[in-house]
């Protein structure tokens, strides 16, 4: 634990020094950058050493009634850890450019503290081995990452987004109090272990895990509790969205394999219910993805979609494992696992890809974007790397994990008779079906953000970003290829924690582990050869083709049309626009049209624009009736101090009025 202990310790220095010297902002950005920077390397070294044969190791931090504070780094945590600082080491490079135009214009020490105090949060989320310091550093997590995400809080948009945000956790984490609060009861102490230890005797473990997936879930971006996600991604800044998207909504998957080793052995239906939320939630929220104008906000339903894919590996071994099915729960929990890691690598590249191209273009609509891979090479090029990756094209990470999950639903659809065999069969359709969608979502992003001509002046004018800026990326890039390529040797370093969360001896993990790798790259290297075989073949063909053919100068035919404006080109809703026609109509985008009127008509309008049902419909209308209640308590608060005097004694009289009560016999 000591390179782990040193990483939490430099995040805590590295907070202090940035606020203290908010009134130099280079400071403290540098300061808190460089303590972000060494502490992921140093929890990065942490992480992997605990999953390559390292023994769980304690690291106790006091006592503190009603608890023993202390953190242990076992498998599950490690490989969680290892996402973590693997991608808030990039995160923390690229932050130190992305937020170089704001110096001068605002304080940066609070931010650049909030950026330090999550990552240890999360660390501390992670490896905590007590209810009481777990829920301390989930509502910090909280705290800095609200800090965070309304950095830029003199936009209203922002401070709608952070306050979703603020509410929504908040009502998740309530859900988890009272989870650990019956836990604790239960067990007769706030210690995980002996938490762990008295799950047997369990009442109600069908409530209990309710109060978990709701609590958890809410974190995850789980549908329909998602709605706060992409609210609070889009207003962050854009290292800031990639730790958020690829890290901290993990914390929420985290939590639902902790709260499973809590819990009586679970049922199928357990299983069953989590892969229903994750493929009907996967598949909703890709689709609401094709409807979004800005840039961000549709990289946001796409986690909320890789979630859903998550939760489906998930269900999916859990209900194996609870049917005897071990073939079948192993590969459902592998995929889930390698998503998570590869999901926060080409999700952390693609919403920093994303700011750094709406930095250039000077916005995130993606109807004023266009022809910026010609401008920003380097950068559209790696931007176009994390679409490929998230449409799970071969040779890229994104395939391999899929792949896994497929895999498993194919197994459960012919290990399994009746009801069982037709269910995987529907899973498998299902998850295919996202992702011939999530292919047209990724192809729309990288389509109308790259090709084409500018729609904007802005668009037109962009130039690509120093290194400090597409380096990052282009490392975050190379792991997705590398974890594309070599996806056996990232199951074997996720061997220990997959052997946890299964139920299998470490030898007996590692043994099925490296033979479920080694038929993994079978098809993957496979893919990438044939790719690149095509790939060569058309770059002989072109270069054939222009030798023996130079090209003249020509005027374009176009039915009159000599020289072709960006106003004649495909836009994101028209490109989208065929599939979303034929999606129900609580998914499909709302056009908003005004034409031309009259014998002289001014110019005319269409907006169309994709509202979240969940939002619109489920939770908008219940936030507005509980605004609309708690309005009328304010003429309660008449800003006197008498009142609140009398309102603070009649508190404490009733309380002690309850305990006196509770004290009879």
């Amino acid at each position: 634990m000591t390179l782990l202990a040193w990483a939490l310790l430099l995040l805590g220095a590295g907070a202090s020094l940035a606020l203290a010297a908010s009134a130099r902002p280079r400071v403290a950005l540098l300061a808190g950058s460089a303590a972000a920077v060494v502490a992921s390397a140093l929890g990065l070294a942490a992480a992997v050493r605990a999953l390559d044969g390292g023994a769980p190791e304690v690291l106790r931090l006091g006592h503190l009634p009603p608890a023993e504070l202390h953190l242990r780094l076992d498998p599950l945590s490690a490989f969680f850890l290892a996402a973590l600082f693997a991608l808030a080491l990039p995160a923390s490079i690229y932050g130190v450019a992305y937020m170089r135009p704001f110096l001068g214009r605002r304080s940066l020490g609070l931010f650049v503290c909030a950026f330090d105090l999550l990552l240890a949060s999360i660390a501390v989320v992670l490896t905590a081995r007590d209810a009481v310091l777990f829920l301390v550093a989930w509502e910090l997590m909280t705290v800095s990452s609200f800090v965070l995400v309304a950095f830029e809080h003199e936009r209203a948009d922002v401070r709608r987004a952070s306050l979703v945000y603020l509410v929504a956790s908040h009502l998740g984490a309530a859900f988890l109090f009272a989870f650990f609060v019956l836990l604790g009861r239960n067990a007769g102490s706030f210690d995980l272990d002996a938490i762990e230890a008295a799950r047997a005797s369990i009442a109600a473990p069908g409530a209990l895990f309710a109060f978990a997936a709701v609590g958890f879930g809410t974190k995850a971006g789980l549908v329909p509790l998602h709605v706060w996600l992409p609210e609070a991604h889009p207003a962050a800044p854009s290292h800031v969205s990639a730790l958020l998207s690829g890290v901290m909504i993990k914390t929420g998957v985290y939590g639902l394999l902790r709260a499973a080793s809590f819990l009586p052995p679970a049922p199928a239906s357990w299983g069953v219910a989590i892969a229903t939320i994750g493929a009907s939630g996967a598949v909703v929220a890709i689709v609401l993805a094709l409807g979004q104008r800005d840039l961000k906000r549709a990289l946001a339903y796409s986690s909320v979609e890789n979630v859903g894919v998550v939760a489906l590996g998930l269900g999916l071994g859990m209900a194996a494992t609870a049917r005897g099915a071990g073939a079948v729960a192993l590969l459902g929990f592998a995929g889930a696992l390698l998503h998570v890691w590869n999901h926060a690598l080409m999700k952390g590249l693609a919403f920093m890809g994303a700011g750094a191209l709406a930095h250039a273009s000077h916005t995130r609509d993606l109807e004023r974007m266009g022809g910026l891979l010609r401008r920003l090479p380097a950068t559209g090029a790696l931007f176009l790397v994390a679409a490929c990756a998230l449409a799970a094209l071969p040779p890229l990470n994104g395939f391999a994990s899929e792949w896994l999950v497929y895999m498993g639903l194919l197994r459960a659809s012919t290990a399994g008779t009746g009801a069982g065999s037709l269910v995987a069969l529907l899973a498998f359709a299902i998850l295919a079906l996202t992702g011939a969608i999530t292919a047209i979502a990724m192809s729309r992003l990288a389509g109308t953000a790259l090709l084409g001509a500018p729609r904007s002046a802005a668009a037109a004018a962009a130039h690509e970003p120093g290194p400090a800026i597409w380096a990052p990326l282009a490392l975050l890039a190379a792991a997705c290829l590398a974890l594309g390529l070599f996806p056996d040797a990232a199951l074997r370093l996720a061997a220990p924690a997959l052997a946890q969360i299964a139920g299998l001896a470490p030898s007996t993990g590692a043994l099925e582990v490296a033979a479920l790798g080694s038929a993994l790259a079978i098809p993957v290297r496979v893919a990438a050869g044939c790719l690149a075989a095509l790939a060569a073949a058309a770059v002989l063909a072109g270069a054939r083709l222009r030798g023996a053919r130079p090209l003249a100068a020509s005027e374009t035919w176009g039915c009159g049309f000599a020289h072709p404006t960006a106003r004649m080109q495909y836009t994101a809703a028209s490109y989208a626009q065929l599939f979303t026609s034929l999606a129900p109509d609580a998914l499909r985008p709302r056009a908003r049209v005004a034409p031309p009127k009259g014998p002289f008509p001014a110019a005319g309008s269409l907006e169309t624009d994709a509202d979240d049902p969940a939002r619109a419909r489920l939770f908008d209308p219940v936030f507005a009736r509980l605004a609309d209640r708690f309005a009328r308590l304010r003429r309660f608060q008449a800003d006197r101090l008498n009142l609140q005097l009398f309102y603070t004694m009649l508190t404490v009289l009733a309380l002690g009025a309850a305990l006196w009560l509770r004290g009879l016999p």
